[in-house]
């Protein structure tokens, strides 16, 4: 099963926006090497912590600095921009990058309502998502030469777009479309096994699509030891926290009692929104995969992790390949 990485281009507490995305760059380029599939980045704003907020610029940074692994979006916000502009940029990408771009969308606005504001989103363009989704397509697809607008890039490159969700909506639309499905159970779980089950059903084959393709997301903190592991965790346990109570900043460092720093009752409740992860050695690790695939039965895993250490972060990706490298070897035999 293929096994894929989301990155945020997080910006830890005591570095900057160039290191972080330097460090993003040397991640895709570990990550090529481990024999992941693709490399995503996801659109946020307003964030300090976040250095990806000009998605498809960082894209194509980070396919410039990669030969073979698939770089996209996971994702792009349609609604904060027109579907034009879109197909133009990934259109463009593709061209570049022939066969390595992916196009992820969502339809949350990656920020609060300040952020809506300030990119000029209205509510009504939320609404429009599927109709936004349909004409992006039609920029992207075969030439139709009749058309009164065209997208130069982006015509006949046929990018593939990818619904992204958290709720049954996204399932529903997927499913309608015939388009590959990803969840974002790795910070919104609550609906996952409803959504996939409604995506299966309901699925439509499409000229992108024959069959139903499900991606599930999973936070990934792998070490030497689950208690080393554990402290990892820690980090984003206090990012999500921080978040959550309207104090989002740079990515903190980990803490020997997490606790002591949110609360019990607080830590319950991120714990239980990121209760898709795994976390812990190889051997640990290996084991929660194997209950989240047989749980989910997925295509394809796609592991994020907010790790405050660069090198601890590298190193849990290159835990966690090899986790899933192991099972995919014991369930061939």
């Amino acid at each position: 099963m293929r096994h894929s990485i989301l990155d945020l281009a997080p910006v830890p507490e005591g570095q900057d926006t160039a290191t972080a995305i330097a460090n993003t760059v040397d991640l895709a380029r570990h990550a090529e090497r481990l024999g992941y599939h693709r490399f995503w980045l996801a659109e946020h704003h307003n964030m300090p912590g976040i250095a990806s907020a000009a998605t498809s610029v960082l894209i194509g940074h980070v396919a410039d600095a990669t030969s073979t692994i698939r770089v996209g979006a996971g994702g792009i916000m349609l609604p904060n921009h027109s579907p034009l502009t879109i197909a133009e940029q990934f259109g463009t990408l593709a061209t570049i990058h022939p066969g390595r771009i992916d196009l992820g969308l969502g339809r949350a606005p990656g920020g609060d309502m300040a952020v809506a504001r300030a990119l000029r989103v209205t509510r009504e363009a939320a609404e429009r998502f599927p109709e936004s989704v349909m004409e992006l397509q039609s920029y992207l697809g075969p030439a139709q030469p009749q058309a009164a607008v065209r997208a130069h890039p982006g015509e006949g490159t046929n990018v593939p777009i990818w619904i992204l969700g958290s709720s049954l909506f996204g399932a529903q639309l997927a499913a309608h479309l015939g388009l590959p499905y990803a969840f974002a159970s790795h910070f919104a779980p609550d609906a996952l096994m409803d959504a996939l089950a409604i995506y299966r059903r309901d699925f439509r084959p499409s000229a992108q699509l024959e069959r139903p393709y499900a991606m599930v997301a999973v936070n990934a903190f792998a070490a030497e030891t689950d208690e080393e592991a554990m402290r990892l965790r820690t980090t984003m346990q206090l990012a999500f926290a921080r978040l959550r109570t309207g104090r989002p900043g740079k990515l903190p460092a980990p803490v020997d009692d997490i606790d002591a720093e949110i609360g019990a009752g607080i830590r319950q409740g991120v714990d239980q929104a990121l209760r898709v992860s795994v976390t812990g050695t190889k051997s640990t690790i290996r084991d929660q995969f194997a209950r989240i695939i047989e749980a989910t039965e997925p295509d394809e895993l796609i592991l994020t992790g907010q790790i405050h250490d660069h090198a601890a972060r590298l190193r849990s990706f290159e835990i966690a390949s090899e986790a899933l490298s192991e099972l995919g070897t014991q369930a061939a035999a």
